[in-house]
């Protein structure tokens, strides 16, 4: 068994564009019984698909390298009744220490397509279980994938690189932890019902907030979004009068013009006796008068000014990916030694079954010359010969293990072999 064995082919955001990626994607319905077809190739011994809308990936232990990539691609097109001569330049394929290095990279999402985002970890486990369930993996993926979620936890613990926000809606929420501190009893406002004010309302609450408005010119629609958020629904016509119970105002409606000016904030900002409150604008045009920002005790943010610090949490997460890529390179190499000591397992093994065989016979014999022997002393007997035995081979073994990862390692153990006549 060694690590040339293992290969992964596959296609992601990088190399396919989504109108190809969706046609060679495996619906989870389809995963089980893909799962027990590859089963069926000679050539392969152990699997695992990872497909999720950015990548579908197959990962395996086979028999030779070329020819086990080769009859994966196949699987891959044959399986959605595709051209493998059409699709042939979308593909990737890695196979050893390349292979260990590129799950750890996606597992730790160092090949995501936002650097740091925490779904994949989870998809690659699901991968991962629906395999060892229909008993598609064997010794050497279990290990494999159980490393890959130890490095990704370690990448997580050890580097800032999941903790800069890069969508506008964690964006928003981010400065909005910075500006309160805790948000536990604060209070937001959504006005208007977009996607993403919905999304940072959803991430505030995580965070502790408690009560939530939404108004929005159509009463119907707010009572809707309020329902899916434990919040209450106001009319439009009500923004003014109620919005000072709010710490947090979140825009987003689709209006030509300024919904909110300085001199309504104004009034506002003094009916709640200048304690502070944080304006997001997240709509384009904007919601929101500019010369809000102005203002005492208020803090106003637009969409660019989301963007420009998503731009920021990202060139942080880049620094931080190097730092993971040290404990990658570093988990790399645990792994492959590991990988490489199998190879020398089975001659452990021999030597020892043949060692215990001689131990055993040897015992047999001197027990029926010496008829005396009580049954404490043939137990003592028992525990000596054993003590011996695995002292004896203890070191031998662990050089073996040492000497098979060298250049020279498969040379060294074919003496070893022969040495101990186990080819006999």
């Amino acid at each position: 068994m060694s690590l040339s064995s293992l290969v992964m082919v596959g296609v992601n955001h990088k190399t396919t564009p989504v109108e190809i990626r969706e046609k060679l994607a495996f619906s989870q319905g389809k995963i089980e019984e893909s799962l027990e077809r590859i089963t069926e190739i000679p050539e392969v011994i152990e699997h695992i698909i990872v497909s999720t809308c950015n990548r579908v990936e197959i990962y395996a232990r086979v028999e030779e390298i070329d020819l086990g990539i080769k009859r994966l691609k196949e699987f891959i097109c044959t399986s959605h009744e595709l051209s493998l001569t059409e699709l042939e330049s979308y593909f990737y394929s890695h196979h050893s220490n390349q292979m260990v290095e590129h799950l750890f990279k996606v597992s730790s999402s160092l090949d995501s397509m936002v650097v740091g985002e925490p779904q994949i970890l989870g998809q690659v486990k699901d991968a991962y279980e629906n395999a060892r369930t229909l008993n598609a993996t064997g010794s050497v993926l279990n290990q494999l994938f159980e490393k890959a979620f130890n490095v990704a936890k370690r990448v997580r613990e050890e580097t800032g690189i999941a903790e800069n926000a890069v969508s506008i809606s964690y964006a928003a929420v981010e400065l909005a932890r910075k500006i309160f501190d805790d948000l536990e009893n604060h209070t937001v406002m959504l006005i208007g019902t977009g996607e993403m004010a919905e999304i940072a309302a959803k991430h505030l609450i995580s965070y502790g907030v408690k009560t939530v408005y939404v108004v929005s010119r159509t009463y119907e629609r707010a009572a809707g979004l309020a329902k899916t958020l434990n919040g209450c629904a106001l009319a439009f016509d009500e923004l003014e009068k109620e919005m000072h119970r709010a710490d947090i105002v979140i825009t987003s409606t689709g209006a030509p013009r300024f919904i909110i000016d300085k001199e309504m904030v104004e009034r506002v900002i003094e009916t709640r006796k200048y304690n502070p409150m944080f304006f997001i604008d997240i709509a384009v045009p904007r919601d929101i008068a500019p010369e809000v920002n102005t203002l005492e005790d208020i803090y106003l943010y637009d969409i660019d000014d989301l963007q420009a610090v998503v731009a920021a949490n990202l060139k942080e997460r880049e620094k931080e990916a190097e730092n993971a890529l040290d404990i990658v390179t570093n988990e790399v190499s645990k792994f492959t030694d590991w990988m490489g000591t199998l190879d020398a397992v089975p001659t452990i093994v021999e030597i020892r079954n043949r060692a215990e065989r001689i131990r055993i016979a040897e015992i047999n014999k001197t027990i029926k010359k010496m008829e005396h022997l009580s049954e404490e002393d043939i137990i003592n007997i028992e525990y000596l010969t054993t003590s011996i035995i695995n002292k004896i081979l203890h070191k031998p073994t662990v050089n073996l293990k040492k000497r098979v990862l060298s250049k020279d390692g498969r040379d060294f153990l074919h003496s070893i072999r022969q040495l101990f006549h186990l080819d006999d």
